[in-house]
């Protein structure tokens, strides 16, 4: 890899973690059809995967993961520091960071049938980038919470529909930017 395209894809990674810090400082959607409402940041994460690849998405998460982690406000809702990844939703976090490697290792393998088939992107970003997360998650808040975890994860079911929303959004939004703009990912 040359000296440009390194810069190109650190100037690539910056701009994306830039995106996942914006998208949390919009407030919470309350959408009348869903019982919680819906923060966007989590969509930075799956676009990060679908833009960057597995390295450099899972690169700028873990940068905006170390920026929180040194007290940064930058999580929905104004939330940063170390307590946060010891915490209940603790466990969320710590998938944040491997979902891209996720994504991006299912997308790369699957690359020859994802670049005309954007349902089977959609799966992809809906198996690693929601059912992984909160799976993950679940497990670390019915851990520190003290509760079941099938209580757990009936918990997160309030976020599903929202996390749906986002996931296919995300996907079209990835296809569309990477049709216009070339990342010049690794094969």
């Amino acid at each position: 890899m040359t000296n440009r395209q390194t810069i190109k894809h650190l100037t690539q990674t910056a701009m994306v973690t830039a995106l996942i810090i914006v998208l949390g400082f919009f407030p919470g959607i309350p959408v009348g059809f869903i019982p919680v409402p819906i923060v966007l940041q989590n969509m930075g994460i799956f676009l990060a995967a679908e833009l960057l690849g597995r390295k450099y998405g899972t690169i700028a998460v873990g940068l905006f993961l170390g920026l929180v982690a040194l007290g940064l406000p930058l999580l929905s809702g104004g939330r940063g520091g170390a307590a946060i990844f010891l915490g209940p939703t603790g466990g969320y976090l710590v998938a944040w960071l491997l979902a891209p490697m996720l994504i991006g290792t299912l997308i790369k393998i699957t690359r020859a049938m994802t670049s005309g088939y954007w349902w089977l992107e959609v799966g992809i970003v809906w198996l690693a980038g929601i059912l992984f997360v909160d799976v993950i998650g679940a497990s670390w808040l019915a851990v520190q919470s003290h509760m079941t975890l099938t209580a757990a994860l009936l918990s997160n079911g309030a976020f599903l529909p929202g996390d749906i929303i986002k996931g296919t959004l995300a996907v079209f939004i990835a296809r569309r930017v990477r049709a216009i703009v070339d990342f010049g990912l690794p094969a």
